[in-house]
C-alpha cells in the first residue's frame, strides 16, 4: 500500500501545481495572450515554422525532453534512498524546471523563435551571447555522443526492443503525410500507429529480435574491436537523425514524437496501474525493498550533497529544455497560452515519469530480481542458495549492491535494467507476460532516447547556424550544419576511450553538471527578460542562483578529488572550459545588472496581428 500513496500522493501535487502555480506564472508573471503574434504563423515556412495543435506540439516537446535522462537519473540516485530523490525530483519540478522550461519557451516565442542563446546577445551582452552558444554546443555534443550509446547498448541488451523503435519512422513518415496533406483529424492515424507499434513490440518480443552479434557475428564492445554492435548500433542511428533533421519538421520529426507519445502514455498508464495492483496486493512494498534514505553507501561514493541535484537532473531540471523550447517548440506553438501546457505542464509530467521511475527501481525491483535464461529475450527470477526467489532488499541488491569496486560497479547499463526490469515486474501484477513486460518497458526507454536523440540534432544545426553567424562564418546551408553535429558527435561516442563505441560514456560524468549549468544560464537570460521590465524577479533569480552554484561545486569537486589526480585529461579539459565560460558569463551579466532595470533589451522586427492571421 505504501508504494502506491507515495506514487499517486506525488502525482497530485504535480497537478495541484499545475493548475495553481502554473495558472499564476501563465497569466500573472508573463501575461499570455490568445491574440498576441506567434512565430509559427507570423513566420510560417512549413519546414521549421509550423503552427501546431495544442496536443500533437505537447506530444512532440514531452517526448522530446522526456529521453533517459529522467530515466537514468532517478535510477542512479535511489542508491542514497528513494526519499532525497522523490523529493527532488517532484519539488524541483515545480519550482525550478517547469518554470525554466516555461520560461525559455515564452521569451523565444517573443523574440521570432530565436535559441535562448541567441537572445542572451540582447538580454546581456553580445560576448555573453557567444560564450553562450559555445557551452550550447559543448553540451549538445556530449549529449549526441552519450545518448546514442545509451540507445545503442539498449538494442544490445534488450534485442527484443529494436523492431518497434525502427517501424516507429515509417510509421510517422505516413502519418506526417496524412497530416499535411489532408489537414484532417490524427484520431484514426494515432490509432492505427498506436496498434502497429504495439504489434510491432509483441513480434519483436516472441519472434524476430534483432541481435546483429548473432544475425551478422558483429562482436559485442571490446579493447582493439573497431566494428562492434555498439559502434554499428550508433553510426545508424546518427545516420537516421541526419535525416530527421534536414526533413521538414512536419514530415518526420514531429508525427514520430507524436507517435511516441501515444505509445509511451499508454506504456506510462499500464505501469502506474500495475504499480497500484501490486501495491494494493502486497507484493510490490517501497519500505520492504529499500530504506528512505540508504545506509549502504560505499565510502568512494560522491556525497549526497551536492551530487544528487546533478544526478537527477532530466526528471527535475534540465537545461537542454530550454534548446527544445527554445529552439524547436517556440517555432510550432500556436498561441501563447499553450505554453503553460507545453513547457510548464510536459515538465511536470516529466517528473511524474521520474516517480515512475523511482517506484519501479525500489518496491518494483523488489518484487524479484530478474536474470536472463540461455535464450537473448527469456527471463527468469533469480533465487538465492535455498531455491526461493529473491525479493525486498535481497532483490534490490542484485541491482544496487557495490561489491568489492565500490562506487565504480554502478554502471549505466545496470541502473537503466533496474528500472526495465523493474517496470516489468509491475506490468506482471496485471497480467502480463514478463517476457513481454521486460519488452514493453525496453521500447519505452530507448523510444524515449531516439527523440531526444533527433531533437538534439535539428537543436545542434540551429546552435551552430547561429553561432556561425555570430563569429562571421557562413554557416546557412544546412546539411553542412547538421553533418557537423552528427559527425563531432559520432566521433566523441565511437573514438573516444580504449574501448571503441564506450567514448561517449567517459563524458558521462560531465553531462549532469553541465546540464544543470545550462538551466542556470537560461533562468539568468530569463531573470534578465522580467528585470528588464519591472517585474517581480524572485521566481526566476533564486533557481537561477541554485542552478548556477550548485553544479559548479560539484564539478569542482569532481576536478580537484577524481579527474586530476586520476589524471583524466578529456574531463578535466571539458570541465574546465565550461567552468570558465560559465564564470565569463556571470561576469557579464553582473557588469550590465544595475543598468538594466526597467530598460527594454535592443528589439528584433515585431510579428504583426496581420502576419498571424
Amino acid at each position: 500500500m505504501s508504494t502506491l500513496v507515495v506514487c499517486v500522493g506525488s502525482l497530485a501535487i504535480l497537478y495541484v501545481a499545475y493548475v495553481t502555480y502554473g495558472k499564476w506564472l501563465s497569466v500573472k508573471l508573463f501575461e499570455l495572450s490568445d491574440s498576441a503574434p506567434v512565430p509559427s504563423r507570423a513566420l510560417r515556412d512549413d519546414a521549421d515554422f509550423v503552427p501546431t495543435k495544442k496536443g500533437v506540439i505537447f506530444g512532440h516537446h514531452f517526448t522530446s525532453i522526456a529521453g533517459t535522462g529522467p530515466i537514468v537519473g532517478p535510477a542512479i540516485a535511489v542508491f542514497w534512498g528513494w526519499l532525497p530523490a522523490l523529493a527532488w525530483v517532484v519539488l524541483g519540478a515545480i519550482l525550478i524546471g517547469g518554470v525554466h522550461d516555461m520560461a525559455a519557451l515564452i521569451i523565444s516565442m517573443r523574440n521570432r523563435g530565436q535559441t535562448i542563446g541567441d537572445v542572451a546577445g540582447r538580454m546581456i551582452s553580445p560576448r555573453a551571447k557567444l560564450l553562450f552558444m559555445t557551452i550550447l554546443a559543448l553540451a549538445l555534443w556530449i549529449v549526441l555522443a552519450i545518448f546514442g550509446l545509451v540507445i545503442a547498448n539498449i538494442f544490445m541488451m534488450y534485442p527484443e526492443s529494436v523492431l518497434s523503435v525502427w517501424v516507429a519512422m515509417p510509421v510517422a513518415i505516413a502519418v506526417g503525410l496524412w497530416s499535411h496533406r489532408r489537414g484532417s483529424s490524427l484520431t484514426l492515424p494515432s490509432i492505427l500507429s498506436l496498434l502497429t507499434l504495439y504489434a510491432a513490440t509483441a513480434i519483436g518480443v516472441y519472434f524476430l529480435p534483432i541481435d546483429l552479434g548473432v544475425w551478422f557475428g558483429i562482436p559485442k564492445p571490446a579493447a582493439g574491436v573497431y566494428l562492434n554492435v555498439v559502434v554499428v548500433w550508433t553510426l545508424l542511428l546518427l545516420a537516421y537523425c541526419f535525416a530527421a533533421s534536414v526533413l521538414p519538421v512536419w514530415l518526420l520529426l514531429q508525427p514520430r514524437d507524436l507517435v511516441n507519445s501515444h505509445q509511451l502514455f499508454v506504456a506510462l498508464g499500464l505501469l502506474v496501474v500495475g504499480l497500484g495492483v501490486a501495491s494494493l496486493t502486497g507484493s510490490a512494498d517501497l519500505f520492504a525493498a529499500t530504506d528512505p534514505i540508504s545506509r549502504d553507501v560505499p565510502a568512494d561514493a560522491p556525497p549526497i550533497l551536492p551530487f544528487l541535484f546533478i544526478t537527477i537532473a532530466c526528471g527535475a531540471c534540465s537545461g537542454f529544455h530550454c534548446l527544445v523550447s527554445s529552439g524547436t517548440s517556440s517555432k510550432q506553438v500556436a498561441c501563447e497560452s499553450d505554453a503553460q501546457l507545453v513547457g510548464y505542464g510536459s515538465m511536470l509530467l516529466e517528473s511524474g515519469l521520474a516517480v515512475v521511475v523511482i517506484m519501479a527501481c525500489t518496491a518494483g525491483v523488489g518484487m524479484g530480481a530478474l536474470t536472463k535464461t540461455n535464450t537473448p529475450t527469456s527471463y527468469a527470477y533469480s533465487t538465492n542458495d535455498d531455491g526461493a526467489v529473491l525479493t525486498g532488499k535481497e532483490a534490490w541488491q542484485q541491482y544496487y549492491a557495490s561489491g568489492e569496486q565500490g562506487w565504480a560497479s554502478h554502471s549505466l547499463g545496470k541502473k537503466l535494467a533496474a528500472f526495465i526490469e523493474g517496470g516489468a515486474n509491475f506490468l506482471t501484477a496485471i497480467g502480463l507476460p514478463l517476457k513481454l513486460g521486460v519488452g514493453m518497458v525496453a521500447v519505452l526507454v530507448a523510444s524515449f532516447a531516439a527523440t531526444t536523440l533527433d531533437t538534439a540534432t535539428r537543436l545542434q544545426r540551429y546552435v551552430l547556424q547561429e553561432l556561425g553567424t555570430s563569429i562571421g562564418v557562413p554557416t546557412g546551408n544546412k546539411y553542412a550544419a547538421t553533418g557537423a553535429a552528427v559527425g563531432v558527435g559520432g566521433l566523441i561516442a565511437v573514438l573516444a576511450g580504449a574501448v571503441p563505441g564506450k567514448g561517449g560514456l567517459m563524458l558521462w560524468p560531465l553531462f549532469g553538471a553541465t546540464n544543470q549549468l545550462l538551466a542556470g544560464l537560461a533562468l539568468m537570460v530569463a531573470t534578465f527578460y522580467l528585470w528588464r521590465r519591472s517585474k517581480a524577479i524572485a521566481v526566476l533569480a533564486i533557481p537561477t542562483v541554485m542552478m548556477m552554484l550548485v553544479p559548479g561545486w560539484a564539478m569542482t569537486y569532481d576536478l580537484v578529488t577524481k579527474w586530476w589526480p586520476q589524471q583524466n585529461w578529456l574531463l578535466c579539459g571539458f570541465g574546465v572550459c565550461i567552468l570558465l565560460l560559465q564564470v565569463w558569463i556571470f561576469i557579464e551579466a553582473a557588469i550590465v545588472w544595475k543598468k538594466a532595470q526597467g530598460v527594454l533589451e535592443p528589439q528584433l522586427e515585431p510579428l504583426t496581428l496581420a502576419e498571424n492571421s
